[in-house]
């Protein structure tokens, strides 16, 4: 039986001083930065140990009887593409806006629900594995089962390696010691498995492979397995997927029996596990293609033994992953005995784990170089690993925050080129984005509102509350102008400007003149999955001109201003946005609670400490509100977070990291990232928007929601360097905490806007060095902390401007040649 966290809790506080004596005895120190633990086999995924090489997963429980590795193709979806607009929709947007400019905001909601949504199912309302929209689905299961049960076992270890990207477990088994390797190769392209006895002989398996439904053929022979199906598309036939399951080595005898392969006396094996599916990755729609073949063919062109590709893929895994190091004083503790899970509820009592925060950080980049491969489709909501044939909220593209935040950490932890999924995934939604344009709001350009998927949905959702946020699509395209703005690639800019221009045209045909000051307003809209409360005592969603839109507004607006201007065209375009941008409802403060206004008018929310904190957006991921530039916005947006308070799911509390690290408070995010990391069991009865982290540190929703696992790890590169705002300024450690956990440390390989290398280097909670690489001729801005000075790599000093005001330093760059501050 599961046991809760609370009996965990019990547990260890009970015998806390036992097991820090007893297991620093028994078992060896773990690499406590790089290392996920655990002393028994998973019982729940939650538990199992995530690997991927961007296309495939796999996820290994390490059970000493029946091994199972869940498998994970990131193309396995049902469904396909569909026409969820709404043909007539259009003839509806001018009486919908006409009643919310009158105020009559229930009856527009009423209006909305009736012709402004989707057509038909939709989404499927969140489950739509047997509808058109479809679902992120499991490719099914490998078993390794053992054909006799054990005495005894004991010495059990697992680990997942995010150094090197794999994950082992040895045990011991009536006194012969076994062990298992799996990895995900990052070259051949297929999962590789290795299993030895100690005892020569000593392994006697049967090997299969598992999917419960919408399988066509599961059948062994000649040493493989072949697994094959096809996924429905509502009524429809849809995607066909095929598994296939090779022995690459085996040193004792097999034989097959309808779908499963019978190994006996062996010493050793080695598996290699192929999937394929007919996803057709530029265009979006389905292959006529020989799935079984093309899996097949992955296997025959290995040429390497395990260890060869092991050590070859692990080389090519590590160019992304040891880009950026973050490292912390290592020091023999206890600490080093104990299981994840168990340094997880040694942490929530308040004590003292350096480099548990560091593995948090490795592990975040981790997932996303498993998750997120040039060519392919972005990390979903759950990354690419589900056990799931109906995932929660279809694991699809939530826009609203969720897909963003995959994204986050990408140009501060120096991961720049895994993006190109999600930058290419935008440009894919124009076509659709600009048909739902004309259909919903006879508008020029491109929309996509809260959800999409592989077949490139922009319709709306199902319902008001939710599926009416219109800068879904806009916000996606910000990450455009991002990825400019820290690479200064004008030929990446000039590929996807097209995107940024099509999101700003179709905004600004749809704004509307409000009444109250003739600001130009988004409608109809509302603040993601929020509610308001009318003087009138009406509850609704929708509304117009939500903050969170007027800020997307003013965000895309400026990249496409911007852009044309870099560009050299466009220039009457750019001119006439800039006069609506100029026109847009500003930023307000609350006179009843002294926040940031969620809602045009200065309303209520029905749920004070609601998850989204959207009205924030300009704080963070944008950067309007900082604490330089906008001081009153910037206490606002502190009371707004005091307001909502620090609970909330899993990637709500990362997001609110970022936030107090833009607000200069790291003690503040320290508390966020502490409440992200409390531990929850499979079992909990927790509530559903309570979130935390499970023992393989796969953040809980709950459910599982891979986007607080990378807005986390944005949010500790917010901490330790910012580059935001007005004129790019570097800043070293601008919210470091005053915990002894983060008082010294170092961090390579960071990147700041303009395309600058950083490393820092601190100690007892103060900078000792800064070294900035530029990587282009140009100019950088530096706030130089009081004492310290700027040198070049040889000791001389560098010419530059000081701003003496500000203590900001404007210093001219030269790719390689390093900017010193000590």
């Amino acid at each position: 039986m599961l046991k809760s966290f609370f009996r965990y809790s019990f547990f260890y506080s009970f015998f806390f001083f036992g097991l820090f004596i007893g297991l620093s005895n028994t078992i060896s120190a773990q690499k406590t930065d790089v290392e996920i633990y655990f002393k028994e086999p998973a019982r729940h995924f939650s538990e199992s140990l995530p690997l991927g090489n961007g296309r495939l997963g796999a996820m290994v429980f390490g059970d000493t009887q029946k091994e199972r590795i869940a498998l994970n193709e990131i193309s396995l979806w049902s469904g396909g593409p569909q026409d969820a607009d709404l043909d007539d929709a259009y003839k509806y947007l001018k009486p919908i806006q006409d009643l919310l400019l009158e105020g009559k905001n229930k009856e527009a909601q009423s209006l909305l629900m009736k012709h402004f949504v989707a057509k038909g199912r939709g989404s499927g309302f969140g489950a739509g594995a047997k509808d058109k929209y479809g679902c992120y689905q499991t490719m099914g299961d490998l078993f390794i089962e053992w054909n006799q049960p054990a005495q005894t076992i004991s010495d059990y270890k697992r680990i997942l390696n995010i150094e090197n990207a794999t994950s082992s477990f040895s045990y011991k088994r009536d006194g012969n010691m076994i062990t298992e390797e799996v990895f995900t190769d990052f070259i051949n392209d297929v999962i590789w498995i290795k299993i030895r006895s100690a005892k020569k002989g000593g392994l006697d398996l049967k090997l299969s492979l598992y999917r419960k439904e919408n399988l066509l053929k599961n059948k062994a022979s000649k040493g493989q397995i072949v697994m094959y199906g096809q996924l429905p598309s509502g009524k429809d036939k849809g995607m066909e997927y095929a598994t296939v399951l090779k022995t690459i080595a085996n040193d004792g005898s097999i034989s097959s029996s309808d779908s499963s392969l019978q190994i006996s006396n062996a010493t050793e094996i080695v598996l290699a596990v192929a999937m394929r599916t007919n996803y057709n990755y530029k265009a979006g729609g389905l292959l006529q293609e020989d799935v079984i073949k093309k899996a097949t063919q992955d296997l025959r062109k290995i040429k390497v033994n395990f260890s060869v590709a092991k050590n070859a893929s692990a080389k090519k895994y590590q160019n992304w992953f040891n880009r950026c190091r973050w490292t912390a004083p290592m020091k023999k503790t206890a600490v080093d005995t104990l299981s994840t899970l168990e340094r997880m509820i040694h942490y929530s009592k308040g004590n003292n784990d350096n480099q548990l925060p560091v593995l948090y950080f490795n592990y975040g980049r981790y997932l996303l170089i498993s998750s997120s491969r040039p060519g392919l489709l972005p990390a979903n909501l759950q990354g690419l690993w589900a056990v799931e044939y109906q995932t929660p909220w279809n694991g699809d593209y939530h826009l609203n925050i969720n897909i963003q935040m995959n994204y986050w950490l990408i140009n501060a932890a120096n991961l720049y080129d895994l993006a190109e999924p999600l930058f290419r995934f935008t440009k894919d939604l124009l076509p659709n984005g600009q048909k739902t344009a004309r259909k919903y709001y006879d508008a020029n350009g491109w929309v996509a509102h809260v959800i999409s998927n592989p077949w490139f949905y922009t319709s709306p959702g199902e319902g008001a509350d939710w599926g009416s946020t219109l800068t879904g699509g806009a916000w996606l395209a910000t990450h455009i102008w991002e990825h400019y703005l820290f690479t200064k690639d004008k030929n990446f800019l000039r590929t996807y400007y097209p995107v940024i221009k099509g999101a700003s045209e179709f905004l600004q045909s749809i704004l509307i003149k409000e009444k109250t000051h003739g600001w130009l307003v988004t409608a109809p809209s509302n603040s993601p999955e929020n509610t308001y409360i009318m003087p009138n005592g009406f509850k609704g969603n929708t509304c117009m001109g939500p903050t969170m839109d007027m800020q997307i507004c003013r965000n895309i607006f400026t990249a496409a201003i911007e852009s044309a201007k870099i560009l050299n065209i466009d220039r009457s375009f750019a001119n006439n946005l800039q006069q609506a941008k100029d026109n847009l409802a500003p930023n307000q403060i609350s006179p009843t609670d002294g926040g940031i206004q969620e809602w045009l008018h200065d309303w209520p929310s029905a749920e004070p400490q609601h998850r989204h904190v959207s009205h924030l957006f300009g704080l963070h991921p944008y950067d309007e509100i900082t604490l330089w530039d906008t001081p009153d916005f910037a206490a606002a947006a502190k009371k707004t977070l005091g307001l909502r308070g620090d609970g909330g799911t899993g990637w709500s509390k990362a997001w609110k990291i970022c936030f107090w690290a833009r607000l200069g408070d790291g003690d503040h995010a320290l508390t966020m990232f502490n409440g992200l990391l409390q531990p929850i069991v499979f079992g909990d009865k927790r509530d559903h928007f309570s979130g935390g982290s499970y023992p393989n540190l796969f953040d809980a929703h709950p459910p599982f929601q891979i986007d607080g696992n990378f807005g986390a790890t944005a949010g500790i590169a917010e901490m330790l360097l910012q580059s935001h705002g007005k004129d790019d300024v570097i800043r070293f450690l601008p919210a470091l905490p005053g915990s002894a956990d983060w008082a010294t440390g170092s961090i390579r390989g960071l990147m700041a806007r303009g395309n600058h290398l950083v490393d820092i280097d601190w100690r007892d909670g103060k900078l000792t060095q800064a070294v900035v690489t530029p990587k282009l001729n140009g100019e950088c801005k530096i706030l130089i902390p009081h004492g310290m000075k700027i040198t070049a790599a040889n000791g001389k000093p560098i010419v530059y401007k000081m701003d003496n005001k500000t203590n900001i330093a404007t210093i001219k760059t030269f790719p390689g040649n390093k900017i010193i501050v000590k």
